[in-house]
């Protein structure tokens, strides 16, 4: 089954190394086979990882478009034991995205990446309250 994409004008999305850049009017795409797939909102750049769990989002991203995601994995790992350790109510997202890593599921890893980013921004908004 194709997934399907609907890319607004201009829009862009990552299709394995490529990117493609939509035109002027919104276009729809099924694409099939096996390939990493992002959207352009969906993409952070290494210079938008300016906190501890944005750069983790960032190291699964890279996982998720690499050929060899085993090489980001050490830097993940360690980067998860000390968020951990400076905040342990992320344990239980931790415990999740590591279990999609490990499974080799890297873009549900970066769905719950997304929701610990989240969880970051409300713990350090209650530190500076």
């Amino acid at each position: 089954m194709a997934l399907v994409i609907d890319l607004k004008p201009r829009e862009k999305i990552l299709i394995g190394n490529a990117v493609i850049t939509n035109d002027k009017q919104r276009t729809r795409l099924h694409i099939s086979g096996e390939a990493a797939i992002m959207r352009e909102k969906d993409v952070m750049k290494e210079d938008e990882a300016t906190t501890l769990c944005k750069q983790a989002y960032f190291l699964i991203q890279c996982m998720y478009l690499a050929n060899d995601p085993g090489q980001y994995h050490k830097g993940y790992f360690d980067l998860a034991k000390e968020i951990q350790h400076a905040a342990p109510s992320t344990s239980f997202m931790f415990q999740r995205i590591n279990d999609f890593i490990i499974e080799g599921n890297y873009y549900k890893a970066m769905k719950q990446a997304k929701e610990l980013i989240q969880l970051e921004e409300e713990l350090l908004n209650d530190v500076t309250a």
